[in-house]
């Protein structure tokens, strides 16, 4: 399958399963992410299977972003599928309780972040035109509110719109866009949510047969493999085990 896709956030979760999902199927694979050594290992993996490309990138830097796009080699600038899959949650406390640096890193990595790589990659997926697909990870948290998902939520919403928005302009293109909204899913999501409290995230997962990585990188396949005139604009997955909540109300004691 000569093809390739672009993901940021590859060297850990959904973009690393995914990376490993596509090279299954033949795809090259253009691998981003801000741990090196991880990209490294992901490479010497997958390398025998597909040609494989890494860059280290901070997402929230526009410069970056850009000169990795510009200095893409030339057999991984054919670009099939961008998989804008970098994002993080922090801060699991009630709003009034966060520190503002936390809200900025989860708005500056997961708005200005994805709205970089995607605006440098427009050009190449647009070249590539019918069948080329951008697929947005975003969250159940984008529609469904929860305590102490103040900004995550919110920029889970973002991408929700933004991917619909994205859609109307690129009509015509051949472009597909597809915001994946996950519900839980045992990665390392908690572990960063919580600044490295294992305990905390056992207990989150412990019991509830919560998603893989893997299951999410089959449905991201799924969406980039399916025939050049479908398209997905949303696709929201549960554990079978989770549901929504009742309102909460508070209430007079007496």
């Amino acid at each position: 399958m000569d093809k390739t896709i672009f993901i940021t956030g590859a060297t850990s979760g959904f973009g690393r399963a995914a990376a490993r999902r596509f090279a299954a199927a033949g795809w090259a694979l253009a691998l981003t992410g801000r741990r090196t050594e991880r990209l490294q290992a992901l490479r010497e993996e997958l390398a025998p299977l597909v040609p494989v490309h890494i860059a280290t990138l901070d997402v929230r830097d526009a410069e970056a972003v850009k000169s990795v796009v510009e200095n893409l080699p030339e057999a991984f600038r054919d670009l099939h599928v961008l998989l804008n899959n970098a994002g993080l949650a922090l801060a699991p406390h009630p709003a009034q309780d966060v520190a503002l640096e936390d809200w900025h890193t989860m708005i500056d990595t997961n708005v200005t972040g994805l709205v970089n790589v995607t605006h440098a990659l427009l050009p190449a997926l647009i070249a590539t035109g019918r069948g080329a697909s951008i697929i947005n990870i975003g969250s159940v948290a984008g529609e469904w509110p929860y305590p102490v998902g103040h900004v995550y939520g919110a920029t889970k919403a973002f991408v929700r719109q933004f991917s619909y928005n994205l859609r109307c302009d690129l009509v015509g293109t051949g472009v597909r866009v597809t915001d994946i909204a996950p519900g839980m899913a045992e990665t390392e999501f908690t572990l960063v949510r919580t600044k490295g409290n294992q305990a905390a995230s056992d207990r989150l997962y412990r019991g509830a047969e919560p998603l893989t990585a893997e299951d999410i990188a089959e449905q991201i396949f799924y969406v980039a493999t399916l025939p050049a005139h479908i398209n997905i604009n949303r696709l929201e997955v549960m554990p079978t085990r989770q549901v929504w909540s009742g309102f909460a109300v508070d209430r007079d004691e007496n």
